[in-house]
Order: structure tokens, then sequence, then C-alpha cells
């Protein structure tokens, strides 16, 4: 499907089901499912400056189930998430000591990867789970979660609302550049786990004694 024929189907969903499709798309994509959740926020957001019918305040408070999908991504991650990389993270050499070195990561600066990670289309899918699955302290996730998911909903509702999907041209270079940090990132911790094993390790264990 081409992206006209796409943005022209997705356009068709949010007129006939308005806020709902906006929460639901959004709500599954932040707890997990691959789903064009910012794109429909940003469809719902230009309809609304041009139909009548759709409130971009309520536009707006639909996309505030980004926090609730996070919420549950979060949980299922905390359930089932640490199960998960025990059982199979030795097929990728994630062994016990390098689970614990990820938490103590984690903990140190997941509150952004949380914030930042609303911005960008993998971490926003996946971030909740992974903060989850290392548990990563609930309050504070909230809290970041809570503000990206403000900012992130305000600032894309009011865009598209304002200039339309032109706002696509600005948010898709943005993404891109925060998946490229990201990838950086990983590469910089992997970096650090071939060098500095042994004294995260000390350090993550006395972290958590």
């Amino acid at each position: 499907m081409q992206w006209g024929d796409f943005a022209s189907a997705l356009s068709d969903v949010v007129v006939h089901f308005g806020y709902g499709a906006v929460f639901f798309l959004i709500f599954l994509e932040s707890a997990g499912v691959p789903l064009p959740g910012e794109t429909a926020l940003v469809t719902a957001s230009a309809l609304a400056a041009t139909t009548e019918g759709l409130d971009i305040s309520l536009i707006i408070t639909a996309a505030a189930a980004a926090i609730l999908g996070d919420n549950l991504g979060f949980s299922i991650g905390h359930r089932y998430g640490l199960v998960f990389l025990r059982r199979y993270g030795r097929y990728v050499h994630l062994s016990e000591d390098r689970i614990k070195i990820c938490q103590w990561l984690f903990r140190q600066y997941g509150g952004r990867v949380v914030f930042f990670g609303r911005f960008t289309a993998f971490l926003r899918t996946y971030a909740a789970l992974l903060a989850g699955a290392l548990n990563f302290p609930r309050g504070e996730f909230f809290l970041w979660n809570a503000s990206g998911g403000i900012v992130w909903a305000a600032f894309f509702g009011l865009g598209g609302y304002m200039f339309g999907h032109a706002v696509k041209l600005v948010a898709g270079p943005v993404s891109a550049a925060l998946f490229i940090c990201a990838l950086v990132g990983i590469g910089a911790l992997w970096w650090m786990f071939k060098r500095y094993e042994a004294q995260l390790l000390a350090k993550a264990e006395g972290s958590f004694e």
C-alpha cells in the first residue's frame, strides 16, 4: 500500500470512529503493538482543523492513552520480561551478570529513555516493556512516562492542528535522529560491557545490596 492510500484509509478510520480510533491505536502502540498511533494523532488533529465534529482538545486528551498503554506495557514487562530475558538471553550472550548490569544502567538513565523514547517509533513501542523487564522503579517510570506522553501529545496534536500533515516533515527527521542516537547509545553500552564489564558489575552489585 502506498503512503497516499494508507493516509486516506487512516483518515477514514478516524472520521468513522473519531476519538476512539485515536485512543485505541495509541494505547495499543504504547503497550507494545507496532501500530501507527502517532500518525493517527496527526491525522485526527489535521482533520479537526478542517472538519466539524472533531475537537482538538478531546483529541489531545484521547492521546493520553499513551500513558495508559505504556503502563500496561510496563506491567507486562515487569511480569514476564525478566523471565523471558533469563530464559532466552543466553542466545545473544546476555548472562545473568549482564542482565544485572542492564538493570543498573537503566536505573541510571532509564528516565531519559522513557521520556525521549516517546518521540521515536521503535522506543515508543517497546521502551515501557523494557523498563518493566529491567525493574525500573514504577514511581519514576510513571513520572517520566506521564511527562513524555503529555509533551508528545501536545506537540503532535497542536502541530497537526496548526500545520496539518506538514508536521510529519518535521517529525520524520526528528524521529530518525533520535533513533540514530538510540543506536549510538546501544553501541556505546555494548562497548562499555566489553571494556568495563567487571567494574560495571561491581557497581551494579553494590547498588542492589
